[in-house]
């Protein structure tokens, strides 16, 4: 039940909190203060010193205290009401449980006596937080949640663990997850649900993959996945690595807080383009499609071992006096047996090894004896490089790729059985560039570099990779990526409903499959962010894009949150549903089709409205933005404005699909303002709720 504050027992109970509030706060100071006083002189050499004052700055700064970022968010009780609810702890070092205990984003803890003020919401005894309840309590009494504005701790929530009653919908709960927001994503930790919690913490080397529909704060639960795993897994993690993959620039800088709040510093965030290279070029996407297909793997492979050719002649040695041959047919053999069962490069190493290896075979026939120091003297000497050249020559991935798609008969090799004559055509370039130097590569090949790089040598793999909006990659960027978690696990997110690209993934078992991961696919249809009057709206696309998945239904009902109504003028129009949304707490996005992006820029200029352009690399911090349609993917808005949804389904070949998209990124009001008719899909009675 919710706190009246009028209550004089509140006002002592709030008393209290705000005091234990202000002791974890000054215990958190002087644990900075305590780690900003370490020295790495100890370290016992340079490059030790730098490691180590690396360390202890990440720990200084993971120690930051964020004012306006409430240090707990919550508190469990056990015993009887009666018992000992002082807040004393002791017990948790032997396994048992503490009599309360405050959960946060961070651990806190007395300097002088090591007491804990507040537990990390990560460790194992707090899991109870997000997962007990009145049918299995597991062992505590009762669950109070806090309410806090700009920091300051305002209101409490008590939730009783022991009657056997059904859990009730908590206002403070609700009130937190339909807070306006303005700037980058925040994390969830006060508001994770059980089902979401269950992923969060699923072990290391499982892999996860979750089809999310939107509002169900599948984005969330993969960084907080992440942060989990560091504080779980630290010393694994900080030597291995752990990347955060998203869809744009845009969307890493809307994310970028999330880790940061919850003291992890360290993770890495990238693009694809960042992890194969930018593109330089653009092709249409039929050609994009082909190439992404997994297909394209088996033609690279063959192109590449193409390049391993017979000898001419055999090999000779002279050293002194002496001659030694190997006939061109045992050359042959030695190439043979290595090919295709090691990777490129350290195949043309081990060829010129084993050639020298029978070098000395020959040396010891005729008495002498050889040691490691001459067969790599043999191994570097002219005779054999000249005959490693010839026959297995060192090469780029470049290299290899320009002849693929400007020697018609080379590709026609290649891609015997696997790729017929038009498709074939479809990839060959009709002007290709002067030399693999003067190439123009698009995103597309890219991918297929990063797969040759790694047929010619090893790919390095991370300890965990989170991989958002995993629908929309292509076989063979999703290839690229599994080869960067080979050994270690990945998060795959995503919703199939929201695949935009010709590409993209029908099947949560197919992007597994290229990622190389065997794992598990959660299905979160419970949305917490979008109104369900919106998400019912939406949702009458999805017997047209993605029929198999199931509805997703919202926790908020969302009355009155839509408004779709057609206008004379839809840029004009926008305007000024810009200035009412304005009027209300929280941010704003302007969601256009990607070519009236500047028409309705210069019409919010008229209007006199402060407004940003969200272009691929903006940090989109405005609190008014125009957005392009395709940029959409991945962000969310307190008041969401479409303008012409035809428009915006007619730009692309699964236009519907970002339709969809876009029509899902409110969190408080959806208003939709149209011209031109609205899609049959939106309008036609047979697929409403």
């Amino acid at each position: 039940m919710p706190a009246e504050p009028d209550d004089p027992e509140v006002t002592v109970v709030l008393a209290a909190e705000r005091a234990h509030l202000a002791e974890s706060r000054a215990a958190l100071r002087r644990m900075r203060e305590h780690a900003r006083g370490l020295s790495a002189d100890a370290a016992a050499d340079w490059v030790s010193r730098q490691i180590l004052e690396s360390l202890l700055d990440q720990r200084v700064e993971a120690l930051a205290d964020r004012p306006d970022t409430p240090l707990f968010f919550g508190r469990m009780d056990r015993g009887d009401a009666d018992g000992d609810t002082d807040g004393d702890t002791d017990g948790e070092e032997d396994g048992e449980l503490p009599a309360v205990m405050y959960v946060g984003r961070r651990h806190v803890h007395d300097g002088d006596e090591g007491r804990p003020l507040v537990l990390d919401w990560r460790a194992p005894v707090s899991r109870a937080f997000y997962q007990a309840g009145p049918a299995e309590p597991m062992g505590w009494r009762l669950r109070r949640r806090f309410g806090f504005q700009s920091g300051d701790l305002t209101a409490f929530e008590d939730e009783p663990l022991d009657g056997g009653a059904e859990t009730l919908t908590s206002r403070i709960l609700t009130e937190e997850i339909e807070r306006p927001r303005t700037g980058p994503m925040r994390d969830i930790v006060a508001t994770i649900q059980p089902e979401q919690d269950t992923i969060v913490r699923a072990d290391l080397p499982r892999t996860v993959c979750v089809q999310g529909a939107p509002g169900t704060g599948k984005t969330a639960v993969g960084l907080h996945r992440a942060a989990y795993l560091l504080f779980t897994h630290r010393e694994r993690l900080a030597r291995s690595g752990v990347l955060i993959v998203g869809p744009n620039r845009a969307f890493l800088a809307y994310i970028a807080a999330v880790l940061p709040a919850l003291g992890e510093v360290t993770v890495e965030q990238a693009t694809i383009d960042d992890l194969l290279g930018a593109p330089a070029a653009e092709e249409t996407a039929p050609v994009a499609a082909l190439k992404g297909e997994a297909r394209m793997a088996d033609v690279l492979r063959r192109a590449l071992w193409l390049h391993v050719r017979k000898p001419a002649d055999g090999l000779v040695v002279t050293r002194g006096s002496a001659r030694y041959r190997l006939a061109d047919h045992e050359v042959r053999e030695i190439a043979a047996a290595l090919r295709g069962t090691t990777r490129y490069g350290s195949g043309r190493a081990a060829f010129a090894q084993r050639l020298a290896h029978q070098i000395l075979v020959r040396m010891e026939r005729r008495g002498e004896a050889p040691d490691d120091r001459v067969q790599d003297q043999v191994a570097r000497g002219g005779p054999v490089k000249k005959i490693v050249e010839e026959v297995w020559p060192k090469l780029t991935a470049e290299q290899v790729l320009y002849r693929l798609l400007s020697d018609a008969d080379f590709l026609r090799t290649a891609a015997k059985g696997v790729l017929d004559e038009d498709e074939q055509a479809v990839l060959r370039w009709a002007k290709p560039a002067r030399s693999h130097r003067s190439a123009a590569w698009t995103r597309a090949d890219r991918a297929l570099l990063d797969e040759l790089n790694d047929l010619i040598e090893r790919t390095a793999s991370l300890g965990h990779l989170v991989v958002d909006e995993a629908q929309d990659l292509s076989a063979m960027q999703l290839r690229a990526l599994g080869r960067r978690c080979g050994t270690g696990s990945a998060t795959v997110l995503g919703d199939l409903a929201q695949g935009t690209t010709e590409w993209s993934a029908r099947s949560w078992t197919d992007v597994l499959t290229h990622l190389g991961q065997e794992g598990d696919v959660t299905e979160l249809t419970m949305g917490f962010r979008v109104p369900g009057t919106v998400l019912d709206y939406a949702a009458r696309l999805l017997p047209h894009i993605a029929p198999a998945l199931e509805r997703p239904r919202s926790l908020r009902p969302g009355a009155g949150a839509l408004d779709v109504r057609r206008v004379d003028d839809p840029a004009a129009a926008a305007a000024e549903a810009a200035r009412a949304a304005l009027a209300r707490p929280g941010s704003v996005g302007l969601i256009v089709p990607d070519a009236a992006a500047a028409v309705h820029a210069a019409a919010l200029t008229a209007a006199g409205l402060d407004h940003e352009v969200l272009g691929p690399e903006s940090d989109g911090a405005a609190r008014l933005l125009v957005i392009p349609a395709a940029l959409a993917k991945g962000l969310e808005y307190d008041h969401v404005i479409v303008a012409e949804p035809a428009a915006i389904a007619a730009a692309e070949a699964r236009g519907l699909a970002r339709l969809y998209v876009v029509l899902t990124r409110a969190v408080t009001s959806l208003t939709v303002l149209h011209r031109e008719d609205l899609p049959a899909e939106l309008t036609d009675r047979r697929t409403r709720p």
